[in-house]
């Protein structure tokens, strides 16, 4: 009788964790990193981008210290900012109808392939923010399209070319920094 009672303790414990280990996901791709007015004083830093000299091949000054991700909205540009400061890889990206607010946010979520939210199969979708309710992330078109933007669909998907796609996963892993600067 004990070993069928354990059994059954078992069971239900691991549906339990698995049913909040769902949840938990679902709430982390659709919850903004930090309310807009509370963000840390360094995030706003990095709010105006200094395009000093403009090269795209240094990330904006302000962006941040450490490994990250910069993405300055005004250039659609992304940078991947190793540890000591060096970048690995600089591309640009083609925006979605739904841009982050400028701040520092973390990966929270990621999905090897999907469905984009419009309509086009995505790989390597690197999630990070939310805006009232539209989930925000990177990610490449399967087909290596650009995306066709209507500004009447709300949609959060940040484009990138399949190769970029591949180093963003490689690099943005859960808990990674992403600057997001304008």
């Amino acid at each position: 009788m004990a070993d069928n009672s354990s059994a059954i303790v078992t069971g239900l414990t691991a549906a339990a964790l698995l049913t909040v280990g769902v949840l938990g996901h679902r709430a982390a791709a659709n919850a903004p990193a930090a309310p807009h007015a509370d963000r840390a004083d360094t995030a706003r830093t990095a709010l105006r981008a200094d395009r000093d000299g403009g090269s795209p091949a240094a990330p904006p000054k302000g962006s941040g210290r450490g490994p990250r991700v910069v993405y300055d909205l005004g250039d659609d540009r992304v940078w991947l900012v190793g540890s000591g400061g060096e970048v690995r890889r600089t591309f640009t990206v083609s925006p979605s109808t739904v841009d982050p607010e400028p701040g520092t946010y973390r990966v929270t979520s990621r999905s090897k392939n999907i469905t984009g939210s419009d309509g086009v199969p995505v790989e390597h979708v690197v999630r990070f923010a939310s805006n009232d309710g539209t989930a925000i992330g990177f990610s490449a078109a399967v087909d290596g399209s650009a995306p066709h933007l209507d500004p009447r669909i709300r949609t959060g998907g940040i484009r990138e070319t399949r190769e970029d796609g591949e180093a963003m996963w490689r690099f943005a892993t859960i808990g990674r920094a992403v600057v997001v600067v304008r």
